[in-house]
Protein backbone atom coordinates (compact mmCIF):
# COMPACT_ATOMS: atom_id res chain seq x y z
CA UNK A 1 0.00 0.00 0.00
CA UNK A 2 3.07 2.65 -0.24
CA UNK A 3 3.03 5.78 -1.68
CA UNK A 4 5.56 7.21 -3.26
CA UNK A 5 4.66 10.98 -1.81
CA UNK A 6 4.76 9.37 1.49
CA UNK A 7 8.98 9.77 2.79
CA UNK A 8 9.42 10.45 6.14
CA UNK A 9 11.91 13.31 6.87
CA UNK A 10 13.66 10.83 9.52
CA UNK A 11 13.83 7.12 9.35
CA UNK A 12 10.70 4.98 10.86
CA UNK A 13 9.30 1.39 10.69
CA UNK A 14 7.64 1.06 7.27
CA UNK A 15 4.58 -0.40 9.58
CA UNK A 16 3.55 2.96 10.78
CA UNK A 17 4.40 4.80 7.19
CA UNK A 18 2.39 2.86 5.01
CA UNK A 19 -0.35 2.79 7.47
CA UNK A 20 -3.37 5.08 5.88
CA UNK A 21 -7.06 5.40 5.67
CA UNK A 22 -8.55 3.84 2.22
CA UNK A 23 -11.96 3.82 1.65
CA UNK A 24 -11.88 1.05 -1.37
CA UNK A 25 -13.44 -2.62 -0.22
CA UNK A 26 -14.26 -5.98 -1.76
CA UNK A 27 -17.50 -6.26 0.80
CA UNK A 28 -15.85 -9.84 1.26
CA UNK A 29 -16.09 -11.02 5.31
CA UNK A 30 -12.82 -11.40 7.30
CA UNK A 31 -12.85 -14.39 9.02
CA UNK A 32 -13.69 -14.63 13.10
CA UNK A 33 -10.31 -15.44 13.95
CA UNK A 34 -8.82 -11.78 12.03
CA UNK A 35 -11.53 -10.04 13.53
CA UNK A 36 -10.52 -11.51 17.21
CA UNK A 37 -6.55 -10.78 16.32
CA UNK A 38 -7.76 -6.98 15.76
CA UNK A 39 -9.52 -6.65 19.11
CA UNK A 40 -6.28 -8.58 21.01
CA UNK A 41 -3.37 -6.05 19.46
CA UNK A 42 -6.03 -3.24 20.46
CA UNK A 43 -5.79 -4.97 24.31
CA UNK A 44 -1.96 -4.88 24.48
CA UNK A 45 -1.88 -0.67 23.99
CA UNK A 46 -0.65 1.11 27.17
CA UNK A 47 -2.83 2.97 29.38
CA UNK A 48 -2.84 5.10 32.67
CA UNK A 49 -2.59 2.91 35.82
CA UNK A 50 -3.06 0.04 32.91
CA UNK A 51 -6.70 1.30 33.21
CA UNK A 52 -7.99 0.11 29.87
CA UNK A 53 -11.02 2.69 29.37
CA UNK A 54 -11.62 1.34 25.52
CA UNK A 55 -14.36 -0.33 24.31
CA UNK A 56 -15.39 -1.73 21.06
CA UNK A 57 -18.36 -2.56 19.78
CA UNK A 58 -19.04 -3.92 16.51
CA UNK A 59 -21.64 -5.37 14.00
CA UNK A 60 -20.52 -7.84 10.96
CA UNK A 61 -21.54 -7.51 7.51
CA UNK A 62 -24.63 -10.11 7.11
CA UNK A 63 -25.35 -10.05 10.86
CA UNK A 64 -28.24 -8.81 12.27
CA UNK A 65 -26.08 -6.02 13.98
CA UNK A 66 -24.66 -4.54 10.90
CA UNK A 67 -27.78 -2.25 9.90
CA UNK A 68 -28.19 -0.46 13.45
CA UNK A 69 -24.15 0.19 12.58
CA UNK A 70 -24.54 1.40 9.03
CA UNK A 71 -27.29 3.46 10.10
CA UNK A 72 -25.31 5.61 12.40
CA UNK A 73 -23.25 6.93 9.30
CA UNK A 74 -23.87 9.63 7.36
CA UNK A 75 -24.86 9.70 3.91
CA UNK A 76 -21.13 10.25 2.92
CA UNK A 77 -19.90 7.35 5.12
CA UNK A 78 -22.68 5.26 3.65
CA UNK A 79 -21.66 5.54 0.19
CA UNK A 80 -18.18 3.23 0.95
CA UNK A 81 -18.94 1.73 3.65
CA UNK A 82 -21.77 -0.17 2.61
CA UNK A 83 -18.79 -2.79 1.51
CA UNK A 84 -17.04 -3.04 4.52
CA UNK A 85 -16.98 -5.87 6.58
CA UNK A 86 -17.03 -5.33 9.72
CA UNK A 87 -18.34 -1.57 11.04
CA UNK A 88 -17.70 -0.43 15.12
CA UNK A 89 -17.71 2.28 16.68
CA UNK A 90 -15.27 2.99 20.06
CA UNK A 91 -15.89 3.94 23.13
CA UNK A 92 -13.61 5.17 26.17
CA UNK A 93 -14.53 4.77 30.22
CA UNK A 94 -14.04 8.51 31.69
CA UNK A 95 -14.07 7.34 35.26
CA UNK A 96 -11.23 5.05 36.46
CA UNK A 97 -12.19 1.57 37.83
CA UNK A 98 -10.69 1.52 40.52
CA UNK A 99 -10.61 5.11 42.36
CA UNK A 100 -14.24 6.31 40.93
CA UNK A 101 -12.89 9.34 39.97
CA UNK A 102 -12.50 11.10 36.61
CA UNK A 103 -9.27 9.89 34.10
CA UNK A 104 -7.95 12.54 32.31
CA UNK A 105 -6.39 10.06 30.01
CA UNK A 106 -8.96 7.86 28.39
CA UNK A 107 -9.65 9.35 25.38
CA UNK A 108 -5.54 9.23 24.82
CA UNK A 109 -5.13 5.41 26.01
CA UNK A 110 -8.55 4.45 23.41
CA UNK A 111 -6.60 6.54 20.85
CA UNK A 112 -3.50 4.34 21.60
CA UNK A 113 -5.63 0.97 21.83
CA UNK A 114 -7.13 2.24 18.27
CA UNK A 115 -3.89 2.75 16.78
CA UNK A 116 -2.88 -1.25 17.70
CA UNK A 117 -5.65 -1.63 16.04
CA UNK A 118 -4.78 -0.15 12.64
CA UNK A 119 -1.58 -1.49 12.48
CA UNK A 120 -3.26 -4.85 13.25
CA UNK A 121 -5.03 -4.15 10.32
CA UNK A 122 -2.97 -2.48 8.05
CA UNK A 123 0.22 -5.50 8.72
CA UNK A 124 -2.82 -8.05 7.69
CA UNK A 125 -3.74 -6.27 4.40
CA UNK A 126 -6.97 -5.07 5.61
CA UNK A 127 -8.49 -1.40 4.99
CA UNK A 128 -8.90 0.16 8.41
CA UNK A 129 -10.49 3.92 8.46
CA UNK A 130 -11.73 5.43 11.16
CA UNK A 131 -14.28 8.54 11.20
CA UNK A 132 -16.16 10.90 12.91
CA UNK A 133 -19.01 10.94 10.39
CA UNK A 134 -22.03 9.47 12.19
CA UNK A 135 -24.88 10.34 15.01
CA UNK A 136 -23.06 10.56 18.25
CA UNK A 137 -26.32 10.34 19.96
CA UNK A 138 -27.64 7.91 18.51
CA UNK A 139 -24.78 5.65 19.12
CA UNK A 140 -25.17 6.08 22.17
CA UNK A 141 -29.13 4.81 22.34
CA UNK A 142 -28.94 2.58 20.14
CA UNK A 143 -25.83 0.66 21.18
CA UNK A 144 -27.05 1.15 25.10
CA UNK A 145 -23.66 2.53 25.86
CA UNK A 146 -23.66 3.74 29.45
CA UNK A 147 -22.97 7.57 30.44
CA UNK A 148 -19.79 6.81 32.08
CA UNK A 149 -18.31 6.01 28.53
CA UNK A 150 -17.57 8.82 25.87
CA UNK A 151 -18.45 7.82 22.45
CA UNK A 152 -15.01 8.46 20.29
CA UNK A 153 -15.46 7.09 17.08
CA UNK A 154 -16.57 4.78 14.48
CA UNK A 155 -14.20 2.47 12.23
CA UNK A 156 -14.67 0.18 9.02
CA UNK A 157 -12.60 -2.69 8.05
CA UNK A 158 -12.85 -4.79 5.11
CA UNK A 159 -10.56 -6.25 2.43
CA UNK A 160 -9.12 -4.10 0.01
CA UNK A 161 -10.30 -3.71 -3.48
CA UNK A 162 -9.07 -1.51 -6.17
CA UNK A 163 -9.93 2.22 -5.77
CA UNK A 164 -11.84 2.10 -9.03
CA UNK A 165 -14.90 0.36 -7.65
CA UNK A 166 -15.43 4.06 -5.48
CA UNK A 167 -17.84 6.38 -7.05
CA UNK A 168 -15.89 9.37 -8.72
CA UNK A 169 -15.67 11.83 -6.33
CA UNK A 170 -14.53 9.44 -3.58
CA UNK A 171 -11.94 7.81 -6.10
CA UNK A 172 -9.96 11.46 -6.16
CA UNK A 173 -9.80 10.73 -2.45
CA UNK A 174 -8.06 7.61 -2.47
CA UNK A 175 -4.32 7.93 -1.79
CA UNK A 176 -2.54 8.09 1.39
CA UNK A 177 -2.17 11.42 2.58
CA UNK A 178 1.27 13.40 4.01
CA UNK A 179 2.24 14.82 7.18
CA UNK A 180 2.72 18.54 8.77
CA UNK A 181 6.76 18.41 9.23
CA UNK A 182 8.09 17.34 12.62
CA UNK A 183 8.98 20.79 13.48
CA UNK A 184 5.84 22.03 12.51
CA UNK A 185 3.93 19.76 15.52
CA UNK A 186 7.24 19.70 18.17
CA UNK A 187 8.40 22.14 20.43
CA UNK A 188 11.36 21.75 22.34
CA UNK A 189 10.76 23.65 25.63
CA UNK A 190 8.19 26.41 25.38
CA UNK A 191 5.41 26.53 22.84
CA UNK A 192 6.60 28.40 19.93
Amino acid sequence: MFDSKRKPDHPIQPLILNRWSPRSMSGEPIPNETIEALFEAARWAPSSYNNQPWRFLYGKKGSPHFPLFFDLLTDFNKLWCEKAALLGVIASEKIFEKTKKPSITHAFDTGAAWENLALEGNARNLVVHGMQGFDYEKARASLKIPDAFEVLAMFAVGKPAPKETLPEDLLKRETPSTRKKVSEITFEGHWK
